[in-house]
């Protein structure tokens, strides 16, 4: 229904005209109406959310995403977790098995754990409603993908020397030192702590001995390169150790005689020196040990105990050429 009409009488035409308001009119109009609809709306707002405890549409809205977002962050930390655990299966299978396999020296904690803590790395997220949770979440990720990557260049690594396969099996200490048909062989001393035979207190025994005739040959257990030959008196006497690689190195001791220089390329059953009673000796015997990773080892654990004596002879033979 259209709005009341004014006219206005015009005595020179002598007709009522129609009175159109002045654009005055409509901008007081204006500037009393739109103040009153703000207060009037404001007051409407207010009454509602505070007086009778309800939320916007907009407001409901705005906090489900915030409820789906939170819920979607805490649910991507949980899988973090999830897969940090089942890396570190994995760094656990790769020190404690692959590497060892091959010989390789394991990757400390402290590297695997990426240089982690010390400075604050997130202080842009500290003044986030949730910033203990995003602080946590953006750690465990950036953690997660630094291991996966020094994990994955541990395998790079690993396949790397596994293609050398054929030269670690070359390498590994797997044969006696002297052929046990030697004369007057015998096994005459085990790896552990025993009674010292000089100074007869309880002393670790970081090889075996191996009584035999003096100047019965002594072989090279595996292909490698002599690291040391050397002479204690008070010792091992004169000695050879012979870096395999891949982490092993033996030592020959009490010799009479080295038949090789430092430096020198062997291979296993080549003979390396002549078997003597050198250094802190009671008799001729070679004293002989398994180094891996800096550590001695019982030789006893890399023999070849099925191998016949004929064989034996065969590798010494191979080791000559």
């Amino acid at each position: 229904m259209a709005g009341r009409r004014k006219y206005k009488y015009n005595p020179e035409s002598l007709s009522y005209e129609l009175q159109r308001p002045s654009l005055r009119y409509y901008l007081v109009r204006t500037l009393i109406i739109l103040p009153v609809s703000m207060v009037i709306a404001f007051g409407y707002y207010v009454l509602y959310t505070e007086g009778f405890n309800l939320k916007t549409p907009r407001t409901v809205r705005l906090e489900r995403e915030y409820n789906t977002a939170r819920s979607n962050l805490e649910l991507i930390n949980k899988q973090i977790g999830q897969s940090e655990m089942k890396l570190e299966d994995l760094q656990i299978r790769d020190n404690n098995i692959y590497r060892n396999i091959f010989g390789m020296e394991q990757i400390p904690p402290e590297v695997r754990n990426a240089g982690f803590g010390g400075s604050n790395r997130y202080p842009y997220l500290e003044y986030s409603e949730n910033s203990a949770l995003l602080i946590n979440t953006a750690l465990h990720f950036d953690k997660l993908m630094k291991k996966a990557y020094i994990q994955s260049r541990s395998f790079d690594d690993v396949e790397r020397v596994a293609g050398q396969a054929g030269e670690v099996a070359k390498c590994i200490p797997s044969i006696l030192p002297l052929p046990e048909d030697t004369k007057h062989f015998r096994w005459s001393g085990a790896f552990g702590y025993r009674k010292d035979p000089v100074y007869g207190d309880i002393r670790m025994h970081e090889g075996i001995d191996l009584t035999g005739a003096t100047n019965s040959p002594v072989y090279a257990t595996g292909d490698g390169k002599v690291e040391t030959v050397r002479y204690e008196y008070n010792g091992y006497g004169r000695y050879i150790i012979v870096d395999h690689g891949f982490g092993y190195r033996t030592r020959y001791a009490h010799l009479n005689q080295a038949s090789v220089y430092e430096g020198q390329p062997v291979k296993r059953g080549e003979q390396i020196g002549l078997l003597g009673s050198t250094g802190k000796s009671t008799g001729p015997h070679v004293h002989y040990e398994v180094i891996y990773m800096g550590r001695p080892v019982n030789p006893y654990n890399y023999f070849n105990n099925n191998i016949a004596t004929e064989d034996y002879h065969a590798v010494i033979l191979g080791g000559r050429q």
